[in-house]
């Protein structure tokens, strides 16, 4: 079971070596306060399964509560670690599974939510091409 993020171990992280693998990435999401209701589009630049970066400008507090929709993923809880200028760094409550939030969405060409038009451009695209004949 996972366990909550113990914040005397965000304290002492300065101290100790990254442990976690973080993945860079562009990635929009949607970062949530809860205690005052305000959320807008943040610009995630690296993600771990502990927490990750954003860019944003974010007037919050060290240690503040925070909701995060990462695509493929949901809303993730978690809390500020630290800010710096247009950037801040989130510590999940909770580990997630980084893979997961860079997977693309959908990527099957056969999608039924994509419009019969572009179904039938996507497989032309994919058809193999006949040899072109000289006149």
């Amino acid at each position: 079971m996972n366990k909550p993020v113990d914040p005397m171990e965000t304290e002492n992280a300065k101290d100790k070596p990254r442990a976690q693998d973080r993945n860079s990435l562009f990635m929009m999401a949607v970062l949530r306060f809860p205690s005052s209701g305000t959320q807008g589009e943040v610009r995630v630049r690296n993600v771990s399964s502990g927490g990750l970066m954003a860019e944003a400008p974010v007037q919050a507090v060290r240690g503040e509560p925070v909701e995060v929709n990462l695509k493929n993923l949901g809303w993730v809880t978690g809390k500020v670690a630290w800010i710096a200028e247009s950037r801040c760094g989130i510590a999940f409550d909770y580990p997630i599974d980084p893979k997961a939030a860079r997977q693309q969405i959908g990527g099957n060409s056969n999608d039924e939510n994509i419009p019969l038009y572009l179904r039938k451009l996507n497989n032309q695209a994919l058809a193999p091409k006949a040899p072109l004949r000289r006149l």
